[in-house]
């Protein structure tokens, strides 16, 4: 492993991350002042994931034929131009367009940076490095909130957007004077029909099941838990605020997790840390008060510690065969199709059922997701595979 070239990578990608993690808390309060209603709020937090889910399959494809370095540059261009374009929309619609324009974007520089990592990742040690960016990518989601607070109280709200647009054009600045191009390891006569092939890999199918059912279980956490903790349990913002960015320092844990899938049995790590978090989220709506809360929180995100970088280091070995553009944007559009149906769904179960339903909902399909992976790998265990 180039480490030099390792660090750039992560460094230009917690970058991004920190800065499109910046806008998250705002969004809401920023559209409200614009005027817009419920329902347009509701598109607004849906159009970065669908603009994602749309695009992802493109450009992944793109990137394995033209190679990464382009397309990485563009995404930090387009994402710098997007946040920018938050301080120019001026009405909901407006606002609905730059947040898809930051989503198509975001497609040019998510799944094609962890692309070009499993490009560079040797044989062997695919758990260790994709456990690394996942630690660093977890590590960028969860301080861009916190920080993109602290500047709006103390800055306002423009000041934010100019400071998220300043951090992608900093990444895009050392994308561009320091990071080489890399051979893709992909063989030619696969190129051509990446995704074809890839429909076609059981491990792919397990792995793309597994990564959107940890979506949409993602998905009832974030978009419910908070008001759960008020409403139900009756937590302060400052509690709710402690509880959510615990997620941070606890998924570190993938420095090491990320290594025990070098070693151990990948199939078995995935399984295992599925079914953690399938079991914290099922337990979530006992939770009488905030240590509890807390305990069962941090419980759900050791699960998917564990699980993560195992079934991340699968991709990226079927991307060596099919194409490591396609199987990482393959592998991130299961998450982003969670993430957003996820809290549609949910909504209206919510309506019907009570808050406490999404939890049991995402408890139901990430045991479905745990259940089609087994059945999509389970010729790992004949061979005996990691």
């Amino acid at each position: 492993m180039d480490k030099r070239t390792f660090a750039i990578v992560v460094s230009t990608m917690f970058i991004s991350m920190l800065g499109m993690g910046i806008v998250v808390p705002l969004l809401p309060i920023y559209a409200d002042q614009l005027g817009a209603n419920a329902l347009e709020i509701g598109f607004i937090n849906a159009g970065f994931s669908l603009a994602l889910t749309v695009f992802l399959p493109v450009m992944g494809r793109f990137s394995d034929r033209a190679g990464r370095k382009v397309f990485l540059c563009s995404g930090l261009a387009c994402l710098t131009i997007a946040s920018l374009g938050f301080i120019w929309a001026e009405n909901p619609l407006q606002l609905i367009l730059v947040r898809c324009f930051q989503g198509f974007s975001a497609t040019m520089h998510l799944p094609l940076a962890q692309a070009y990592l499993g490009d560079i990742t040797p044989e062997g040690e695919e758990g260790k490095w994709m456990g690394y960016f996942n630690a660093i990518l977890f590590g960028g989601v969860g301080l861009g909130p916190l920080f993109g607070g602290v500047l709006t109280d103390l800055f306002g709200i423009n000041a934010t957007f100019l400071v998220m647009a300043a951090l992608n054009l900093l990444g895009l600045i050392a994308t561009i004077i320091f990071l080489p191009e890399v051979a893709r390891k992909t063989t030619l006569s696969n190129q051509g029909a990446s995704f074809t092939a890839l429909r076609n890999s059981t491990i792919m199918r397990g792995a793309f099941a597994f990564r959107m059912a940890t979506g949409f279980g993602t998905a009832s956490f974030m978009t419910f838990l908070p008001i759960f903790a008020h409403n139900t349990i009756g937590l302060s913002t400052s509690l709710i605020g402690v509880l959510l960015a615990s997620r941070t320092p606890v998924s570190l844990v993938q420095f090491f997790t990320g290594t025990l899938a070098d070693k151990y049995n990948r199939r078995a790590l995935v399984i295992i840390g599925g079914a953690l978090s399938l079991i914290a989220t099922a337990l979530l709506p006992m939770a009488g008060s905030f240590w509890p809360l807390l305990a069962i929180y941090i419980f759900a995100t050791i699960g998917f510690a564990f699980a993560l970088p195992a079934a991340t280091a699968y991709v990226v070995k079927e991307g060596r065969a099919f194409g490591m553009g396609a199987s990482m944007a393959m592998f991130m559009m299961a998450m982003q199709i969670g993430n957003g149906v996820g809290p549609i769904l949910f909504g209206g179960v919510v309506n019907s059922l009570g808050i406490e339903s999404a939890f049991y909902s995402g408890a139901i399909i990430l045991l479905i997701g745990i259940a089609v992976f087994i059945w999509f790998t389970r010729e790992e265990r004949t061979h005996g595979t990691r």
